[in-house]
């Protein structure tokens, strides 16, 4: 798990009003107008001697930053050949409180509504950065913070940043330090094991090493352990079988919770983490069964019907609905029910194959990929089947189209995660869920499935 680094919050008042509900930025279902914000070089505040030596570290807390802010889709960054100040030449803080500080005016006449001053430094091996977020037409400091962290630390500082300055300009968490679990073939020989990355790409770590088939990984909702199914080697009986795990991250320790003959897959915390939905198919048609997450006390919701596969089950965050995929109907399609396993509800009716269904954070939305003719695509819609969207379309060099699978949604709800094969390789993309704003995650030769976002 990481380190946890010290915050010292300031939120310093320069005179000025601030917006009376304290919300800068107003968060709709509808697009945002993008506001326009000037990002500035961060300063190094240490010792001149030492600034050629730390420059990369700069740069790598700016680059992250960046990135961040870019994804959020709040903002337009403003080029810095408009700048009408050196900020090189300029402290951190405004004139004339504070001598060779900033004017706000310099900053207004070029329509900048956000300003972000940074300055950082390392003392004994931790990297200490000030940073202040002004809200330029009033004259405001919105925030102001000192994170002090490990070296090794600095994409998590400048994650944890951008967090705050989403909270702080929209009342509502960022999603920039949270994770991804997912299956993927970095291993090599053929090999699928689990790893963590950050919601980014970056510090992909391996959790699994079974040498065999480990897939459909999950979170629980405290973060603290991960579930996924592996194809892993039983000396008592010399087989494999699709055993279910769980994997604890501060522990590192691994307990077999389901291994029943057959298929133990496709497993969902509920939201209070005292109970898994999974899979099971103990050798017959798969069905979805409730279990402790010890393992213990397993309950058959779904027979059938007329031998039907149900399958990929995961609980809304209100604990009382399951969205799943069946066959029920000849071809699979997405259905939910009450917790107990009543009042099935068909959600779609188009498309051969419609699979892999999540809910958003809030409830409300159900992301899942659908077969079309020839390939997969995300979709998302309305908790109760209105309202359906497609948010991918891709070909691949040889002009077939690309097959996009495995949604998950971002911990605020405001992007999708998914793989895409349109580089020949499966890849992790992301767009915001109207489908807008598509970015590629992964950049390497390997291939990555089913991967699914922490909960925060």
């Amino acid at each position: 798990m990481r380190k946890l680094f010290i915050f010292l919050c300031l939120f310093v008042s320069l005179g000025a009003h601030s917006q009376s509900d304290g919300i800068y930025i107003k968060v709709t279902d509808a697009n945002v107008k993008k506001s326009l914000l000037a990002l500035t070089p961060l300063q190094y505040t240490g010792s001149a001697s030492l600034v050629s030596q730390y420059q990369k570290i700069g740069a790598d807390l700016y680059s992250v930053l960046r990135n961040d802010l870019d994804v959020s889709s709040y903002f337009e960054f403003i080029n810095p050949k408009a700048y009408l100040e050196d900020t090189a030449k300029v402290g951190l803080r405004p004139a004339p409180q504070y001598a060779n500080g900033f004017k706000f005016d310099n900053w207004k006449k070029i329509g900048s509504e956000f300003l972000i001053r940074a300055g950082y430094q390392v003392v004994a091996g931790k990297i200490e950065l000030e940073s202040y977020l002004y809200y330029v037409p009033t004259a405001t400091l919105v925030v102001a913070k000192k994170y002090t962290g490990s070296i090794d630390e600095a994409r998590t500082i400048a994650h944890t940043f951008a967090n705050d300055i989403i909270l702080n300009l929209t009342k509502k968490p960022g999603m920039f330090t949270s994770q991804l679990v997912v299956t993927s073939d970095r291993a090599g020989n053929k090999w699928k094991e689990i790893y963590t990355m950050d919601w980014d790409g970056y510090n992909a770590k391996k959790i699994t090493n079974h040498k065999s088939i480990a897939v459909s990984p999950n979170w629980s909702y405290d973060g603290k352990s991960i579930t996924y199914t592996a194809f892993a080697y039983n000396s008592k009986t010399k087989s494999r079988n699709a055993d279910l795990f769980l994997f604890e991250l501060d522990t590192q320790k691994r307990f077999a919770l389901s291994t029943k003959a057959g298929i133990n897959s496709g497993s969902s915390f509920t939201p209070d983490d005292k109970n898994i939905y999974l899979t099971i198919s103990q050798g017959g048609n798969p069905d979805i069964y409730r279990m402790d997450t010890n393992g213990r006390n397993q309950v058959r919701l779904t027979n059938g019907p007329a031998g039907a596969m149900n399958v990929e089950p995961e609980v809304n965050k209100d604990g009382d609905l399951v969205v799943f995929s069946s066959d029920r109907s000849g071809n699979a399609m997405i259905y939910t029910m009450n917790t107990s396993g009543s009042n099935v509800k068909r959600l779609t009716f188009a498309g051969k194959y419609n699979a892999s269904p999540v809910w958003s954070p809030d409830g409300k939305k159900i992301a899942f990929a659908g077969f079309d003719k020839t390939h997969f695509d995300i979709f998302v819609m309305n908790a109760d089947g209105t309202n359906m969207i497609r948010l991918t379309s891709a070909k691949k060099k040889n002009g077939k189209m690309a097959n996009n699978e495995n949604p998950s949604f971002s911990p605020d709800g405001r992007l999708v995660m998914y793989v895409s094969d349109r580089t020949g390789k499966k890849q992790i993309y992301i767009a915001n869920a109207d489908g807008t704003n598509e970015r590629r995650i992964t950049f390497d030769n390997y291939n990555y499935d089913q991967p699914k976002w922490s909960k925060k």
